[in-house]
C-alpha cells in the first residue's frame, strides 16, 4: 500500500538524521553551575544549538560524584535528545564505585571528545614548599604526614592524589569536599597541604601568586606555565594524569543520530570560542572518532581500577 511505502521511506537512516532533533536537546552537566566544566558545556551548547536548529538546554545535576547526572542520561530515551557532558571523573568515579546504577561502557554511546589537559600539583603557601622535592622532604619530616583535598570521593583529584601517595610512599590523608570550589578555599586558607587540581579550578589563584605550582601532570610542560616541570622532570616518573571533556548519549541511540551529533560537536569544538577556551585553560582541543573515544573510556577504566586495587582504596 501507499502507506507502507511512505513508512518505509520515512524511517530510512537519512530521513531519521534529517528529522533529528525534533525538539530541544538537553545537555546534562553532572556538576553544579558556575564551575569550569559548566562554562565549557554552556559554550558548546550555544554552538550546537546554532547547528542543530533547536535549543540546547544545559541541565545541571550535581551530586554523588557525577552519578546523579550520569544516571539521568543512562535512563533517558535513546533518541539523542538527552546527552551527558562528561569529564574524566565519569571514569574515576566508576573505578572506585563498583555499585553504580549504570555501567559506563554498557549504558552509554560515546559521541565526541572535545579536549584534554593536564592537572596541576599545587601546595598551600603555608606549607612553605615550592618544588616536588621540597614537598617530599616535608612529608618525610611530618609524623602526621600530609593531607590533600579533592572535589569529592572518586574525583580525578582524589585518584591523582592516591597515585601520588603510592608513587612517593608518603603518609597522605585524603580530605574530600563537595566540589572543587570549597576544596580550593581550604587550600588557600592553609588547612590542607596539597591539591592535584584541574587548570580551570586553580588558574586564577596561581596567576595571582596565591598558590605555588610544583608540577604539571601531563607528558609535556604546559604553555601556560613554561617554567613548571612535568612530574617526570621533577623526579617522579610514571605519573601522567590528564582530564578530558566529552559528550555521551544513552546506549542504543541510533548510529545516524550519534553521527549527526558527532559532526555537530566536531564543528562546534573546532570553533575559535571552544578552541580558545580550552587553550586558555591549558588544554589541547582534540578531534577523535566516537569509536576511539569508547576505547579511551575502556582503557582509562582498566588503569584507574588497577590503581584503586593497588592502593587498597575502600570500594563502596
Amino acid at each position: 500500500s501507499i502507506g507502507a511505502v511512505v513508512v518505509s521511506v520515512g524511517s530510512t537512516p537519512s530521513a531519521m538524521a534529517q528529522a533529528y532533533p525534533s525538539r530541544p536537546v538537553t545537555l546534562v552537566v553532572p556538576f553544579a553551575a558556575g564551575g569550569g566544566t559548566d562554562s565549557i558545556a554552556r559554550d558548546l551548547a550555544k554552538l550546537m544549538a546554532d547547528r542543530l536548529g533547536q535549543p540546547v538546554v544545559v541541565d545541571n545535576r550535581g551530586g554523588a560524584g557525577g552519578a546523579v547526572g550520569a544516571e539521568t542520561v543512562a535512563r533517558a530515551k535513546a533518541d539523542g535528545h538527552t546527552l551527558l557532558f562528561a569529564t574524566s571523573t565519569f571514569v574515576t568515579h566508576a573505578a572506585i564505585t563498583p555499585r553504580l546504577p549504570y555501567d559506563i561502557l554498557e549504558n552509554f554511546a560515546p559521541v565526541a571528545m572535545l579536549g584534554r589537559g593536564p592537572l596541576l600539583l599545587v601546595a598551600s603557601r603555608q606549607s612553605g614548599v615550592r618544588t616536588l622535592g621540597e614537598l617530599i622532604a616535608l612529608g618525610k619530616t611530618r609524623t602526621e604526614g600530609l593531607n590533600y583535598c579533592s572535589a569529592g570521593e572518586g574525583s580525578i583529584n582524589h585518584l591523582a592524589g592516591e597515585l601520588l601517595r603510592q608513587k612517593t610512599g608518603l603518609a597522605m590523608t585524603h580530605v574530600p569536599f563537595k566540589g572543587s570550589g570549597p576544596a580550593t578555599l581550604e587550600l588557600l586558607a592553609g588547612r590542607v597541604d596539597l591539591f592535584v587540581a584541574t587548570v580551570p579550578t586553580i588558574l586564577q589563584h596561581v596567576q595571582d601568586g596565591k598558590l605555588p605550582v610544583l608540577a604539571v601532570t601531563g607528558a609535556k610542560r604546559s604553555p601556560l606555565f613554561p617554567d613548571v616541570p612535568t612530574m617526570a622532570q621533577a623526579g617522579l616518573g610514571g605519573f601522567e594524569v590528564t582530564t578530558w571533556w566529552g559528550v555521551l548519549a544513552p546506549a542504543r541511540t541510533p548510529s545516524v543520530v550519534v553521527e549527526r551529533l558527532h559532526q555537530v560537536i566536531h564543528e562546534a569544538s573546532a570553533s575559535p570560542a571552544i578552541q580558545g577556551r580550552l587553550q586558555r585553560e591549558g588544554a589541547e582541543p582534540l578531534q577523535m572518532t566516537a569509536a576511539n573515544f569508547g576505547k579511551v573510556l575502556s582503557q582509562e577504566l582498566t588503569s584507574w581500577r588497577s590503581i584503586v586495587a593497588s592502593t587498597q582504596l575502600k570500594q563502596r
